[in-house]
């Protein structure tokens, strides 16, 4: 087997387990916190990115992609939120599905300062600089692509506080045309165009005030 599918496997599936265990276990913590142990006595409020992972969607179809190249969607065992336990129903769950995104963007700016680190140190090249550089893309992909306020993602959840209920409602019922709708735009690679549009920019500037701090600039 050639090496080059094999760095983008390790470079890229890596960041991409840790991105979904950073993301499923900011919603358990959150909600622990404000009033919901679900998370917690399911065994799902840890870091172990095996207690998130789902078969198909964590491994099989990423693990796939990464090997041939083909962007393939993936996504983690959600984590269990009982909103009837949080102390503050709306707003509780606006912070709760705030925590996913949240934090993929927390990481990702720590994944700017080690490519800044990488490039400072060995080049922009090399192993090291391709799992940090992969690192910050796939947790702004992840945070980005959970902000789009359709259901069933975050972004949904985190916009049920400026609407009324009865609208809220009736989104959710919706959630499996909304589901497929999302499906046809990662298809069609539009919903890739627009991430990106979004995502590279603030790469970009994460970059920029990593290398600022760092003292490259």
């Amino acid at each position: 087997m050639e090496a080059e599918p094999i760095l983008r496997v390790v470079t890229g599936f890596i960041p991409f387990l840790f991105a979904l265990c950073a993301h499923e276990f900011a919603h358990g913590w959150v909600a622990n916190k404000l009033g919901d142990p679900t998370a917690r006595i399911m065994g799902r409020l840890t870091l172990n990115p095996m207690a998130h992972a789902d078969l198909i969607g964590t491994i099989a179809l990423p693990l796939v992609g990464m090997f041939t190249g083909v962007p393939l969607i993936g996504w983690a065992k959600p984590v269990p939120v009982n909103s009837r336990n949080l102390k503050n129903q709306k707003t509780g769950m606006f912070w709760v599905a705030s925590a996913g995104p949240g934090s993929n963007i927390i990481m990702a700016m720590f994944g700017a300062f080690f490519v800044v680190l990488s490039v400072k140190y060995g080049g922009p090249h090399g192993f090291f600089f391709e799992l940090s550089r992969n690192f910050i893309l796939i947790n702004l992909a992840l945070a980005f692509f959970n902000l789009i306020p359709l259901h069933p993602l975050d972004g949904a959840k985190i916009f049920e506080i400026f609407l009324p209920t009865s609208v809220n409602r009736k989104l959710e019922e919706m959630q499996l045309y909304s589901g497929i709708l999302l499906l046809l735009l990662f298809m069609t690679g539009f919903l890739g165009k627009v991430l990106g549009a979004v995502i590279f920019p603030v790469f970009d500037t994460m970059i920029n005030i990593a290398a600022s701090v760092v003292g490259l600039q």
